[in-house]
Formats: structure tokens, sequence, C-alpha cells
């Protein structure tokens, strides 16, 4: 689904991370989300490669890449899963980039931008704020909405058991959760992602992924507010419309983050890649002019 990109296969500290790389350029990583794969950049990679040398992976343990297979859950924090793509980034010879993530990815994307801060040039966060911003604000509509966070989040091997009975289920209902207009997912797209889910192996990253974001991952951002550390590198970030109707929005919310921010909220549902591609495009590719040049 991404022609004229290549595959690879590169080894990171107890996973194997597959990437896909295409076009010529500055370099920019682009990180998925979850449930999805590096399928779901399939209609902005290949108008990004025209100007940028895109790279694509899919996360430790999802789709094509491998991660560990084990109870404790820090192999999945988002720090080991950022420096997977550092690994990545240099396997290609870049040591400074710019970084596109949404939903898990652009967890990954900030913790990179926090840990590596000479190595992210710009950051787009697309749907996202910090985990610790999340669960500070958690409550009953979260809860119901995001629902999978608090399941996955569960001790092994409660959710993995349970996910068994019937992935293709689960998975459909999360999909068309997400977007506003599920129709946008292609069945070229769906197919690949019904694949991996089905994976028994696939689905624990997943768990483990979450398993991290309420554990280790939410106790590195609390260290890093305690501390004031901040990222040092531009961000953009897009939410979708009418999710944040008070008067905090996550502009404001990722200035307590970084003192480089802007962004607006874009029409369409949580899959902004796949559903508002050329939203994503207008609004990343100013961002990107001006933030990329050596």
């Amino acid at each position: 689904m991404l022609e004229g990109f290549q595959r690879h296969d590169i080894e990171s500290a107890g996973a194997t991370i597959a990437a896909w790389t295409g076009g010529s350029g500055p370099p920019l990583l682009l990180l998925h989300g979850y449930p999805q794969t590096h399928v779901a950049w399939r209609r902005i990679a290949p108008a990004l490669a025209r100007e940028y040398t895109v790279i694509t992976t899919d996360l430790r343990g999802y789709g094509e890449s491998r991660g560990p297979q084990q109870v404790e859950a820090s192999a999945y924090s988002k720090r080991a899963m950022a420096c997977d793509q550092v690994t990545v980034m240099k396997h290609f010879g870049f040591s400074r980039f710019a970084v596109i993530g949404h939903d898990r990815g652009a967890r990954i994307g900030y913790r990179l931008a926090l840990d590596h801060p000479g190595s992210v040039r710009a950051f787009v966060s697309l749907t996202v704020i910090p985990t610790s911003e999340v669960w500070a604000r958690a409550g009953k509509a979260f809860a119901l909405g995001a629902y999978h966070w608090m399941l996955f989040a569960q001790p092994y091997d409660l959710p993995e058991r349970l996910l068994s009975g019937d992935p293709d289920f689960f998975l459909d209902w999360t999909l068309r959760k997400m977007a506003k207009d599920p129709s946008v997912l292609s069945d070229e797209a769906l197919s690949a992602y019904q694949e991996a889910f089905r994976r028994r192996e696939v689905r624990h990253a997943m768990m483990q992924d979450h398993r991290a974001g309420a554990t280790i991952d939410n106790e590195h951002d609390l260290a890093d507010r305690a501390t004031g550390r901040t990222l040092g590198c531009p961000v953009l970030v897009l939410w979708e419309q009418g999710r944040f109707d008070g008067t905090e929005t996550p502009v404001q919310i990722w200035r307590n983050w970084a003192t480089d921010v802007e962004g607006w909220a874009i029409p369409g549902g949580h899959l902004q890649p796949e559903e508002q591609p050329q939203a994503v495009l207008d609004a990343v590719g100013p961002f990107l002019a001006r933030n990329t040049v050596a």
C-alpha cells in the first residue's frame, strides 16, 4: 500500500522493527497508533515523500515488528519504544529528524523528543496530549469512551484471554468507534489490521503498551514535570473538532511541555491520517517547511 517504499528489518534491543522508506530530502519519521500499523500512513506518506525522506515503522510488537513476549511491561515503555526509533533512524544515517506521531505513536514521539533532545528537529502530535495529562483529567466520560485504556492496563493475562475469543469483532468495534466515517477504512487496510490483530503476540504487545502507559510512562512524565524538563523543538498539535470544547485546549496543555507550540482542531474522528489526510497535509506542510531546514 506504500508504492515505491522499501521494506527493512532492523534489530533493536530485543526487538525487530519493520521499517519502510521512500522519497528524498530531509528525514521524517512517521509513527502510527493503536490498533493500526504503518498502513495508517498510506494516504500521507507518498505525498510527504515528494519532499522528504520518509521512514515509517511498525511500533515494537505491532504489525510486522517483533517485541518481547513477557509479563513485565517495562519493555514496552515509551522510553524503550523511542529508543527503537532512534536506532532505526541511525540505521539509515539520520541523527536529527522530524517526527509525526498519531495516537500511541505520538506518545513515543514526545518521549523521543524529551529523552533525545538533539535528535528531534520538529514534532507533530495528532490527537494526543501527554500521558500524565490524560490520567490527571480522566473521569467518567474518558473511562467510557477510551475503555481500552482501562481494559488493556489490567494484569497479564486477563485482557489477552478476553480478546482471544473474537479478535475480529473487537477490532471492528474499535475502528468504527474511532472513525467518524468508517467508510474511509479501505478493505485492503482493514485486512492488514485484521491480519495483525489476529496474532496473539501482536495483541499482547498492545496490552503491554497500555500497561506501560498506566505505570512507567506516567512515572516518567511526572518526573519530567517535577524537574521542569520540556521539549526543545517546535510542536504542532492537531485534534478532533468538538473533542475539546472547554476553555482548555491541547495547545494550552502542550505549552506546559514546550515553549514553541501551535495547533488547531480539524474535522473528522480520531483516525486523522486516514479520515482527513488532506487536512493533515495542509497543516504539517508549512510547519515542516519552517522547521526542517538544516
